[in-house]
């Protein structure tokens, strides 16, 4: 029995499915997790000694690849005063300054310790501040575990939500209305029926748990537009497209200006940390300046500051982004252009440095297009890729992260083997 197996049974004993999130168990791809016990750079090892090169990255925070050596010289001048005080300290200020600098619509921000956290205090503020109970969402989009955003699709003509997980109360699913990314009718369609109950309505810029999805032309700008003109707020989850995408987030790409904005994820340098902010007159709102009530003991800890801070300023530095997305646009477009040439059932979003291979032919655009993706043959492809030393996300609705880490050699050595397995694949 091999030593992942081992450890693999033990913790089935000891958590559910053995893991403390459940697309870390391999599931959807029929093998068992690796264990890792280190990173370094572009590559992790797991407890067999077997080298992989990573593009999950933690599932998108690293994007200075892994043990950057500046993160942790900053982490162990930090971890020596202390590991938590429960207390303000100058670090949890810097980093707000520094996330109010970057991201365009962010005047004030709230430290949390998670992305979920964010989005339901986001999504909390926003009910508060409207005097209004309903959000909309997207089918498709991920925003957490809250039991607000835990909801499928309706059958009705009016999409009310309905639960997909046992817990969540039918009675607040039904305050949830689903709309279709990219859809603006499906938007519009729900204000036009609700047209004084919506508070606020909740995106991913760029979907990134359906897949990596971008949006159409002016489909942010038509949300913005939607929501001035029947009072709701407009919340960007940047969780995952915070820092990433550009440095100023997805807003800043696209152009579009949101009311709120969580992020999470790169913010934290790979440690547990996010925050959601916006409007100084909407942020006010919440205690202790106003009436709406969120807390978290380990909020703004001095070690996910420092280390979030740290990643800051290097993502900032001149020429970094332009590196990152020049290599990664590279890898993504010659990819892409062998899928042409073999004419292969196969569709590639990306944008810079995140991107999804959906083993589907033709467009992907939401959430219907995404699932018609062939998950048994991903699955047979996410396989043989680990055979060759890559480690991708198991599952086909998440995203593969290039880093700064990985170099010229790393992503020749992948597009050789992608290509390869392909050609297998599909002979």
């Amino acid at each position: 029995m091999s030593k992942n197996t081992e450890l693999f049974q033990k913790a089935k004993f000891l958590m559910p499915g053995g893991v403390n999130s459940p697309v870390r168990a391999f599931r959807s791809v029929n093998l068992e997790p690796l264990f890792i016990v280190s990173g370094q750079g572009s590559k992790i090892y797991d407890i067999e000694g077997r080298e992989f090169i990573d593009y999950v990255g933690s599932w998108g925070p690293l994007i200075l690849g892994h043990a950057h050596p500046e993160v942790i010289e900053t982490l162990q001048e930090v971890i020596r005063k202390g590991t938590s005080f429960g207390a303000p300290t100058e670090l949890e200020v810097q980093l707000a300054e520094k996330i109010v600098e970057l991201i365009p619509s962010v005047e004030m921000v709230r430290m949390v310790s998670s992305g979920t956290e964010a989005t339901m205090s986001a999504i909390r503020l926003a009910r508060g501040f409207t005097g209004r109970n309903k959000i909309i969402k997207f089918e498709g989009c991920y925003h957490g575990h809250g039991d607000s955003f835990l909801i499928k699709a309706g059958s009705g003509a009016l999409t009310f939500g309905e639960p997909n997980s046992p817990g969540v109360p039918a009675a607040l699913a039904k305050e949830t209305l689903i709309a279709e990314f990219n859809n603006i009718t499906s938007v519009q369609y729900l204000f036009e029926n609700f047209p004084d109950q919506i508070a606020a309505v909740i995106v991913e810029p760029v979907a990134g748990n359906m897949g990596v999805i971008p949006p159409l032309k002016g489909f942010l700008s038509d949300l913005r537009n939607l929501c001035d003109r029947y009072g709701a707020l407009l919340i960007f989850d940047e969780v995952m497209t915070g820092f990433r995408v550009h440095p100023g987030g997805a807003q800043s790409l696209y152009q579009v200006t949101p009311d709120l904005t969580t992020i999470g994820k790169v913010m934290g340098g790979g440690l547990p940390a996010a925050a959601y902010g916006g409007k100084k007159e909407i942020m006010e709102k919440i205690s202790p300046v106003g009436p709406i009530y969120q807390a978290g003991t380990l909020s703004g800890n001095p070690l996910a500051m420092a280390a979030g801070l740290k990643t800051l300023e290097i993502i900032s530095r001149p020429g970094f982004f332009e590196e990152l997305n020049n290599k990664s646009n590279w890898f993504f477009e010659e990819l892409n252009l062998f899928i042409e040439q073999e004419d292969l059932p196969l569709s590639l979003n990306h944008v810079n440095s995140m991107g999804c291979l959906f083993f589907k032919k033709g467009r992907v655009a939401n959430f219907k297009q995404a699932i018609q993706s062939n998950t048994d043959l991903f699955a047979t492809y996410f396989g043989l890729m680990l055979q060759k030393g890559i480690y991708l996300a198991p599952s086909q609705f998440e995203a593969m992260f290039i880093s700064a880490a990985h170099s010229t050699k790393d992503l020749n050595y992948t597009l050789e083997k992608t290509k390869e397995t392909l050609t297998y694949l599909f002979s």
